[in-house]
Order: structure tokens, then C-alpha cells, then sequence
């Protein structure tokens, strides 16, 4: 198939593989001519969990020399969706006259009084659709409902949302709202360099969050914290080629933010893209992230121009304040400060047929790469994991 094989050839992967390996003995070398000692496991950060997927469907980790550790992080805004908003959601549906509309991924994520999956079986109007424009389609054929989109993404979804309530406000449609849950990326990362416990060197940074925003939000990774950062697509050679890229950059004692997805990323990303976004939304002060508590400007609202399209104005929202189960890591996993077989509910009380978190429910979700690709236990003292039968349904 022209334009997927070219980007999953055995061939190239083995030349990426050799020259990244290469680049390891150039670092190896300096760090023992300078400390005497063999260099520590690299760190790199995949931030999204496209990236994780595609890592563990292709066994890329496996074929990574040992001088790699890749660290898995957020994943997806439904990953790091704090459950209380999810107990909002629900309450929100509860209302007879309202036909709440989300994405897939949402449906089965865990709030204290179940899903939004638990709240449609019981009779709740709740519908999955594919973009907002859906929601806007059921908002002209239903006047007599209020309809409501489960606002939810990073920078990746926040221009069609905004383009949305742009056309609802066009058409003068007052049945239409958001219930507004974007995130914006670069916040989340900060509060991942001041994270204590991480020694991270490099980030693979999402491709379709920078197909929108571009570079420049990046550019304080480098500047600040003096840590290397790739945009990176989503082929297995995408990954193998952005490593490269950073082992080089360390090879080379350089530190730049770099743009291997060039072929989708223009630099300066999404001029129409960004400007619905400014025009429609404004930054919340503090906003909690699953795993990570109270963030500053990390989420976003709808602009008070645009109230009479805000779920939140129109409905009384509590803000349930709800708490993860005592025994969830997914905060720590998101972090990644451990990885999912080290949680301890893992595989045994959290599976994607009765998840305890986000991470195990959503497509994204790091427990989900693991569990879905069959990776199970380590198998050895290095923390690399074995890979399990996964032709039987699992226990």
C-alpha cells in the first residue's frame, strides 16, 4: 500500500537501528573519556500514545539497544481526565432533555457513579458520534432537546470544536453546547520537567498537536530545561527516525527542538486552526489533571462572547471533587515514573473488560498498549517485558 509500507520497511529499520546504535558508541565514548563510567540508559519520552501503540505493535522497544529506556507519558486527554468530570458528565445526561454526545474513547472511562456507558444502560440519552459537527447535526434535527458535546483532545481537536460553535453561532442554533475539556499540551510537559523522580533526556512530541500549533510552543523545553525534543509522526519509522534524531542531537551536544514529521507539520503550524481557537476560547487559571493535581493554564473554556454556547452556563455543573480508588497508579504511570506492569491492580482487578482507570479503557492509554499487544510481566531483572500468547481470551 504506497504511502504505509514505505513507511514500515525491515530495510530502512535496520539502517535507522545501525546508526542510532552508532550514535550510542560516539556518546558512550565521551561519557567514559569524561566520567570514566559507561553512559546511564537514555530516557526519551513518548508523550503521546499514538506513539506508545505504535512502539509496542511493532515491537520497537524490543529492537532498541539497552542503552534506550523509553518512557511512557500523559498519552491522551482521556487519560488524564480527573474522574469528577466524568461524575459531571453523568449529571449532565441525567437531564431528560438532553442528548449527550461524545467521543468513543469517554464512553467507558470510570467516574464514582460508573460510566457514561453505565449511565446510557440506564436509560440516560447518550450518543457516540465522530466529530461535533455530528452533535450539531442532532441539534438542528432535535429543537426540542438540548444537545451537548463532550468537548475533549488536545490542541489535535480544539480547531473543530471552536469551528463548531463558530457555525452554531452562524446558524443561531441555542440548542447546541460544549462542555468544554480540552487540554493544551505544553503546560502538561512542564509539570513533567518539574517532576522530581524523572531524569528524563528527550521527548517524542506529538505530530498532530504540532500539525496545529507548530513548534514554537515547544521551544521552552530546549531553552528552559536544556531537554532535546522531536516532533514526531506515527510509522514505526517515524519513532526509529526521531530517535535518531535525538541521539544525535546528544551525539552532537546540541539541544533543539526538531521537526521529523515535516511531510504533515508546517513550523508554524495551523493559521486558521489557531485563530478559531483564540476567537472562541480562553485559558482557565487552574485546571486538575488526573496524576498531576492543579495545572495553570493547562485547560480551556469558551470566551464569554460565546456563554450561550457553554454547557456549564447552562447547566448546574457541581464539580465533583471525586477520588481515584487507593489502589490506582495511573497517576504514576502517567508521570511515568513507573510502568503499567508495576502497578499493582495491573492485569489482575484492572483489565479493559472492568478498567479501574483511564489508562487501561482508552485507545491511547500506555495499559492498554501493554495489555492489548500481550506484554504481561518483565522477564528479567532489566525491566524488559515479555511478550504472551494473546490468541486466548485473557482470564
Amino acid at each position: 500500500m504506497k504511502y504505509v509500507d514505505e513507511f514500515r520497511n525491515p530495510e530502512v529499520v535496520q539502517g535507522l537501528l545501525d546508526a542510532i546504535n552508532a550514535k550510542l558508541d560516539v556518546i558512550d565514548q565521551k561519557r567514559v573519556s569524561l566520567t570514566g563510567q559507561a553512559m546511564r540508559p537514555l530516557q526519551l519520552m513518548e508523550f503521546c500514545g499514538g506513539h506508545t501503540h505504535t512502539l509496542f505493535k511493532y515491537g520497537i522497544e524490543s529492537l532498541l539497544s539497552d542503552r534506550i529506556e523509553m518512557i511512557h507519558g500523559p498519552g491522551c486527554p482521556v487519560c488524564v481526565l480527573p474522574m469528577g468530570r466524568v461524575d459531571d458528565c453523568i449529571d449532565i445526561a441525567e437531564n431528560p432533555d438532553v442528548i449527550f454526545t461524545t467521543f468513543g474513547d469517554a464512553m467507558r472511562v470510570p467516574g464514582s457513579k460508573g460510566s457514561l456507558l453505565d449511565a446510557k444502560a440506564r436509560g440516560c440519552d447518550i450518543r457516540l458520534v465522530y466529530s461535533p459537527l455530528d452533535a450539531l447535526h442532532l441539534a438542528r434535527k432535535y429543537p426540542e432537546k438540548e444537545v451537548v458535546f463532550f468537548a475533549l483532545g488536545f490542541e489535535t481537536t480544539m480547531p473543530s470544536t471552536a469551528l463548531t460553535v463558530l457555525q452554531a453561532e452562524k446558524e443561531g442554533l441555542q440548542n447546541f453546547s460544549l462542555f468544554c475539556n480540552h487540554i493544551t499540551t505544553a503546560p502538561t510537559i512542564d509539570a513533567i520537567l518539574n517532576e522530581p523522580d524523572l531524569n528524563l533526556d528527550g521527548f517524542l512530541a506529538p505530530g498532530h498537536v504540532s500539525m496545529v500549533i507548530g513548534l514554537t510552543p515547544f521551544e521552552f523545553i530546549a531553552q528552559d530545561y536544556g531537554k532535546l525534543i522531536v516532533i514526531t509522526g506515527f510509522e514505526p519509522l517515524d519513532i526509529l527516525q526521531s530517535i535518531l534524531m535525538l541521539v544525535s542531537q546528544i551525539a552532537d551536544e546540541r539541544c533543539e527542538v526538531e521537526n521529523q514529521y515535516r511531510r504533515v507539520v508546517d513550523n508554524a503550524g495551523n493559521d486558521p486552526g489557531l485563530d478559531a481557537m483564540t476567537t472562541v476560547y480562553d485559558t482557565y487559571p487552574v485546571t486538575e489533571l488526573r496524576g498531576f493535581g492543579e495545572i495553570g493554564d493547562a485547560g480551556v473554556r469558551l470566551r464569554p462572547e460565546y456563554a450561550a454556547w457553554d454547557a456549564e452556563q447552562k447547566f448546574i455543573v457541581t464539580h465533583h471533587n471525586t477520588h481515584e480508588p487507593e489502589a490506582c497508579q495511573c497517576g504514576e504511570v502517567l508521570k511515568g515514573l513507573i510502568k503499567p506492569w508495576q502497578c499493582k491492580m495491573y492485569s489482575e482487578s484492572c483489565t479493559p473488560q472492568a478498567p479501574l482507570g483511564a489508562l487501561m479503557v482508552s485507545s491511547e492509554g500506555a495499559c492498554s498498549a501493554y495489555y492489548n499487544h500481550g506484554f504481561r510481566q518483565p522477564s528479567n531483572d532489566e525491566g524488559r517485558i515479555a511478550v504472551v500468547d494473546t490468541t486466548s481470551t485473557p482470564n
